[in-house]
């Protein structure tokens, strides 16, 4: 879900109050919170500098220059004047919950959780402090920590939906799947057109919704006011409920219209992503390679697309004694995003003239970036599915770490991507045909890769997962260089976080009766013509 975020505010309650600021100064500074809150750089500045012309060095004044410098990710100038802040009113909860998430941006994790942590310590009955400390504990995959700091937000401010909608995805992450459901209803009891609740719900997909849950959202999407993203969350909920109920055509409309909206408020451009996936292609072909072969050996990705099993298998490999499930991490992108940086040149422009000692550096970086989730086990995935964009880069950066490609029936796969909504927007599952394009460059890309590279790559299939999963289990598990866990057999009894939208499915025995695609007929026409397959020659 798309967190929300505390609005800029100047202090108030328990906390420093505006003293020692001229009444003149009043104005300017809600002028500049008030632009902060709506994304309006040039007016918050604008009032800023008038502010502070009023009251040079005012504390209050400081917090939200350093607020609006983390916004336009100034992050150097963020955390000196949030330093200052801190200095000055050491006990200023809201400026030590900014400090945090100006430590973040900057890679002080430790701080930044210190820094949180002290706004709890300095508000413990304020909602907003563990909010924030639940929130990004969330993100950091830290669910156990995360749900008793949301937990105690939502004791403070029951009537809080963020709160609960937080809670929930962190119970689900968790498997307490229950409790998540009861978190989504109180929220949409609060606010039943909340499209973050609608789909927390929908994603439990071993919780079905009912009939009762089918005519509230028909209700909730005939307002015309809606907002666009509860809308389109709702009409993801709708399509996943009238599929459950076996009513297709209606399921099909539902998920149209709400990727319809998707797509408008974001266009995904499929021809500009085909030329990029070509010149990746090129350019990883000519690359110098990290000079320590072993480099990266602690790491096995799970590429491909999404919904074909790549949290299944990270599943299993996250049993073995051997190996932490990370689930999908940030730190490959952030790494090449430093070097492009550094460079100031696009991935594309420099990766050619990197040479052999840069790779063995950003790989190195790299596992500095992941070396926390290998604190207890020696190895660790990184089950981001589109990083098979990157299969050339991983050669060069870790020739050591495994790459497995999930494999599903393509017709299955993409039709459970138009069905799942994304938030990294634009997004190639809005149309049946942009699907069909994304499916035709991965393949062709990761079929490039696998015949230079068998050694590193592994195209693991679903399907056959499923007919014989003892022996793919054991064939998978020598890929990575793994020894036999029986543990790996019994892949959902394993405890741990799963924060993907396959949570609940996970969490279950193999399911033989995943297969959705045949019985929308020619409706999904346009996704068989897009991979080469026939057609249906009647309608439902």
């Amino acid at each position: 879900m798309s967190s929300p975020t505390r609005e800029p505010q100047p202090p108030h309650g328990a906390e420093p109050r505006l003293s020692g600021l001229p009444p003149a100064g009043l104005q300017p500074l809600r002028a500049a919170a008030l632009a902060i809150r709506a994304g309006d750089e040039t007016t918050a500045r604008q009032a800023l500098d008038a502010a502070l012309a009023i009251a040079p060095g005012h504390p209050e004044v400081l917090r939200l220059s350093g607020l609006l410098h983390l916004r336009a990710q100034r992050h150097d100038q963020a955390l000196a004047e949030l330093r200052r802040v801190v200095a000055q009113w050491p006990d200023y909860a809201l400026a030590w919950s900014d400090l945090g998430n100006a430590q973040q941006a900057h890679d002080m994790v430790e701080a930044a959780f210190a820094s949180w942590r002290q706004a709890c310590a300095l508000a413990p009955a304020a909602p907003m402090p563990w909010f924030n400390l639940g929130r990004n504990l969330q993100q950091h995959g830290d669910t156990a920590a995360a749900i008793d700091a949301l937990q105690r937000a939502h004791q403070l401010a029951p009537d809080f939906p963020p709160a609960l909608i937080l809670l929930g995805d962190a119970l689900v992450h968790a498997g307490r799947f229950d409790e998540a459901c009861a978190r989504y209803r109180a929220a949409l009891s609060l606010h039943p057109a909340c499209g973050d609740a609608w789909r927390g719900l929908a994603n439990i997909k071993t919780r079905p919704l009912s009939a009762a849950d089918r005519e509230q959202l028909d209700a909730q999407l005939r307002h015309p006011g809606l907002a666009p993203a509860d809308r389109i969350a709702m009409g993801f909920a709708l399509g996943k409920l009238c599929e459950d109920q076996g009513l297709y055509q209606p399921a099909f409309a539902a998920l149209q219209a709400a990727n319809a909206l998707q797509r408008r408020l974001a266009p995904w451009d499929a021809g500009a992503f085909h030329a990029h996936a070509e010149a990746m292609l090129a350019a990883g072909t000519r690359l110098a390679r990290a000079r320590d072969e072993t480099l990266g050996r602690e790491a096995i990705f799970i590429v491909g697309l999404p919904r074909s099993g790549s949290t299944l298998f990270e599943q299993i490999l996250a049993s073995h004694a051997e190996v932490e499930g990370a689930s999908e991490l940030p730190e490959l992108e952030r790494t090449l995003n430093e070097e492009s940086s550094r460079r100031r040149q696009p991935l594309l422009q420099w990766m050619g003239a990197a040479s052999a000692g840069d790779w063995q550096r950003l790989g190195r970086r790299y596992l500095e970036l992941t070396r926390r989730w290998r604190r207890h086990k020696p190895r660790h995935t990184d089950k981001l599915p589109s990083n098979w964009l990157l299969a050339g880069v991983l050669g060069a950066m870790l020739p050591g770490a495994r790459i497995v490609d999930a494999r599903r029936d393509p017709l299955e796969a993409g039709w459970s991507c138009y069905k799942q909504q994304f938030y990294r927007l634009p997004h190639f599952a809005c149309t049946l045909t942009d699907i069909a394009a994304y499916i035709r460059d991965y393949e062709r890309v990761m079929a490039a890769w696998q015949a230079t590279g068998p050694q590193r790559i592994r195209i693991q299939r679903y399907e056959a997962l499923l007919a014989e999963p003892e022996r793919e289990i054991r064939d998978l598990l020598a890929f990575c260089g793994l020894p036999f866990d029986p543990a790996c057999l019994d892949y959902h009894r394993a405890q741990r976080s799963v924060r993907t939208a396959s949570a609940a499915q996970v969490r279950q025995p193999l399911q033989r009766d995943t297969a959705r695609a045949g019985r929308y007929g020619a409706l999904l026409d346009p996704l068989r013509s897009g991979l080469g397959l026939p057609t249906h020659d009647t309608r439902l």
